[in-house]
């Protein structure tokens, strides 16, 4: 019999630093694990940033930095990391997430009764330029999650069909890549069953309608399905009947892309912007969409009001008289 090694965490990482540091370190990564019951991925991103910073402590303090050495950093120790990081093409948005880390860090030594670490409060958090979701148009939408499509002799009908019941659960229900893909086998829209449950970004967990459309895709792919998927096993599966990979659906809308004429920006999340845009220009309530894609801010269902306006000015530029005439004068 075999032994499966378990994966490494977060936790498992070997840190920088004084012995002090480090103790309190993994004792804050436990509470945002157990606690807070941020995702794995995010303990991953913060534990990473916590590394990184502490190294840097290392080398621009001159010794392993203690709990006193961290408390005792000017704004300007802080901004010396940012500027590091930006030499090695750091970007905005991660410069953002890594000073949230340090930040909650800092939190934690406070609320631990170790003294107050007014630094990390000083920084002025970088600037991220919100780029506004590229949806694809209705039809282009529908296309992509026709099986149809991409039909040709050398697919197998029930991948057809499984990827079509994927990429109807993204355009149709605005799910995540991650969310459709976590669904098991008895959390199927099927026999008449018009909502799933669905857990998103940290845990939170939603319910989201399903239309007969969807559910049809869905029936589709497990008639055809060779797989005999047990209750708890995962809905899609892979050519193989194991869990399937997010790539293949990724691939399959690069593929869609080359048939279809769509820009690069056609992925499988453009999806989900797709489903909140048309849902907003035919009269959607925000707070109600909010709720469907499973946002925590309204703020970032709000961008879709952006797209919306964006695309009435396009229409109006092209077809009102005053602009016509406009670009008349000026050829």
């Amino acid at each position: 019999m075999t032994s499966t090694k378990p994966q490494p965490s977060a936790l498992d990482l070997v840190l920088p630093g004084a012995e002090d540091t480090r103790r309190e370190v993994m004792a804050w990564l436990q509470s945002l694990a157990k606690e807070r019951r941020l995702s794995p991925k995010t303990v991953e991103a913060y534990a990473r940033d916590i590394r990184q910073f502490l190294a840097f402590l290392t080398e621009h303090l001159g010794e392993n930095p203690t709990i006193k050495g961290v408390l005792g950093l000017k704004p300007l120790d802080i901004r010396s990391f940012l500027a590091a990081r930006r030499m090695n093409s750091v970007g905005s948005r991660s410069l953002m997430r890594q000073l949230a880390a340090l930040r909650s860090f800092a939190r934690h030594l406070e609320r631990e009764g170790h003294g107050t670490a007014s630094a990390f409060a000083a920084i002025r958090t970088p600037k991220v330029e919100k780029n506004l979701p590229r949806p694809l148009s209705a039809s282009s939408a529908v296309a992509v999650t026709d099986k149809e499509t991409r039909a040709s002799a050398d697919r197998k009908p029930w991948i057809l069909a499984r990827d079509a019941a994927v990429l109807s659960l993204l355009y149709g229900a605005g799910l995540r890549i991650s969310e459709a893909l976590g669904l098991q086998r008895r959390d199927a829209p099927v026999n008449g069953i018009d909502s799933i449950t669905v857990t998103g970004k940290g845990g939170k967990m939603r319910s989201v309608p399903v239309i007969p459309a969807i559910q049809q895709a869905v029936e589709d792919y497990l008639h055809l399905c060779p797989y005999a998927i047990p209750p708890e096993g995962p809905l899609f599966v892979g050519a193989r009947g194991g869990p399937l990979s997010p790539r293949i659906i990724q691939l399959a809308v690069e593929e869609l892309r080359g048939a279809l004429g769509l820009p690069d920006s056609a992925t499988p999340h453009a999806l989900r912007h797709s489903f909140a845009t048309h849902l907003l220009a035919k009269g959607g309530d925000l707070r109600g969409i909010q709720e469907l894609l499973g946002h925590a801010s309204l703020s970032t269902t709000q961008l879709y009001t952006k797209v919306d306006a964006a695309r009435l000015m396009e229409a109006v530029e092209a077809a009102h008289p005053a602009f016509r005439r406009k670009r008349q004068e000026t050829a």
